[in-house]
């Protein structure tokens, strides 16, 4: 090959490399409309090319419109601001397989799929019935329940439910701490919203629910992952982290752990609230598989008292995806600022979805549908074990309770490359590596035992395993 196509072939790509930098800035907000670009000395250092690479990428982007040259003064982001977008923020995890494709893909799904990676129950395990019941029971009630917005916190009568609740937990949560949500995941957004700003940083599980990356990521905050053992998250490197890296916020399940199913120790639980007292961090815990436990496992914010630590849970999990409803119980002091978040965010909040489940938690529909589902996922727990045990995976932990099994994949098998097979077989699955922020559960599976009924799921995974 002549040479001085070898070294035009080559400038090319890293031309190319210099302008996908910068329209990943963009699309991530660290360079916004108006913002001058790094200079081309700068930025070549940075990047590791020449001068001249940076000035090509620069006129092109220029070309294209997205920055605008200013004679004697430099380069800038032209434009409006472009729509957020997640998947240009930073690099894909797993190639295709990220947080987001295991969403998307298992909320895009048809029935003819099997979504043994999702985090949710099929939808013949939930309580139509009761739901239907509950329904009927709210159009024949007031009118402001079908239609009125709700009070900034809520419904007063859920709120007076939750407390006596969490109260069975230790937790001590007047009517007034607690606000409710329309979910878990806005829960923690808008406390995302509350306590960080863009570059503070949240320390993680490493694994840990692969939503907290997503969300984290929105909120442009540096995300430090934990490793996770089978009593909680490993203090050595626990504390190591609150010394290098000052974080603001640590979020967790105390119970029943996802994707792990591990549960949180009495004393793992102390000396994690003595580190967070130390260092001054604020702990998040992601309780919305408490009614899963078949024994209550410890509570952060009972040992607590909410003064640093935050609770939150729902019923998404529980009850209804379709039904939007959790809740937060937070210190008095933060609660009008949390307030004021979601009613300029959401505004009156889903009084209609908080009236049907306080029906249902107090009609015993809730009660009678909980306490048949924990049997009946213990098991869908054993037999899915059992199957799994039969292809060479071996599960972290043997769970207490709950939907998920943590499993190593025989010979340390690629999970990305096995979910990219089986999709191709209409079925999905979440592997490892989405939950770490290491990248280090390559090797490792998250499966939902309620949604491992199907046979065929066993067929394309050995498929899979023998394929890749």
């Amino acid at each position: 090959m002549d040479e001085s196509v070898a070294i035009n072939r080559e400038t090319i790509t890293l031309v190319e490399r210099v302008m996908q930098a910068v329209r990943q800035r963009i699309a991530g907000r660290t360079l916004v409309p108006g913002a001058k670009l790094p200079s081309i000395r700068s930025f070549a250092e940075t990047m590791g090319v020449s001068k001249s690479t940076i000035v090509e990428a620069y006129d092109r982007l220029a070309a294209e419109g997205v920055i605008q040259s200013r004679r004697g003064s430099g380069f800038y982001v032209a434009g409006h601001l472009p729509p957020l977008s997640l998947a240009e923020i930073g690099p894909r995890l797993d190639l295709a397989i990220d947080p987001l494709w295991v969403s998307r893909t298992s909320l895009e799904a048809g029935e003819a799929v099997a979504k043994p990676g999702c985090g949710w129950l099929p939808s013949s395990w939930m309580p139509e019935d009761g739901i239907r019941r509950a329904l009927r029971a709210l159009a024949r009630g007031k009118d402001s329940s079908l239609a009125d917005y709700a009070p900034p916190l809520g419904i007063s009568a859920l709120r007076q439910h939750l407390s006596r609740r969490m109260a069975e937990h230790g937790i001590e949560a007047a009517t007034d701490q607690i606000i409710l949500t329309e979910s878990g995941t806005q829960a923690i957004d808008l406390l995302c919203r509350f306590l960080i700003e863009p570059g503070h940083t949240v320390i993680v599980d490493d694994p840990c629910y692969f939503n907290f990356h997503a969300l984290l990521k929105a909120h442009r905050a540096k995300v430090i992952g934990v490793p996770y053992t089978p009593s909680g998250p490993d203090l050595e490197y626990f504390a190591k982290a609150l010394t290098e890296h000052h974080p603001r916020l640590y979020i967790t399940n105390s119970a029943l752990h996802n994707p792990t199913g591990a549960v949180l120790s009495p004393v793992i639980a102390h000396r994690l609230l003595k580190l967070a007292e130390q260092y001054n961090v604020t702990i998040i815990e992601d309780d919305i598989f408490a009614d899963f436990e078949h024994e209550p496992a410890p509570r952060l914010a009972a040992f607590d008292g909410l003064d640093r630590v935050v609770h939150i849970g729902s019923f998404s999990k529980s009850l209804s995806a379709s039904v939007r409803c959790g809740f937060i119980a937070a210190r008095r002091d933060w609660i009008d600022g949390l307030v004021d978040l979601r009613i300029a965010t959401s505004f009156g909040g889903g009084r209609l979805a908080a009236e049907l489940v306080l029906c249902m938690l107090t009609d015993g529909t809730y009660r009678k549908h909980m306490d048949g589902l924990r049997t009946r996922l213990a098991r869908s727990m054993g037999e899915t074990s059992s199957k799994l045990k039969s292809l060479g995976l071996t599960p972290w932990i043997e769970p207490a309770g709950g939907m998920f099994l943590w499993c190593r994949l025989p010979g340390d098998a690629d999970a990305a490359a096995v979910a990219q097979h089986a999709l191709a077989e209409r079925v999905v699955f979440a592997p490892g590596n989405v939950f770490s922020q290491s990248q280090s559960a390559n090797s490792y599976m998250r499966f939902n035992v309620a949604q491992c009924t199907d046979p065929r799921i066993f067929e394309v995974l050995q498929t899979a395993l023998a394929s890749t």
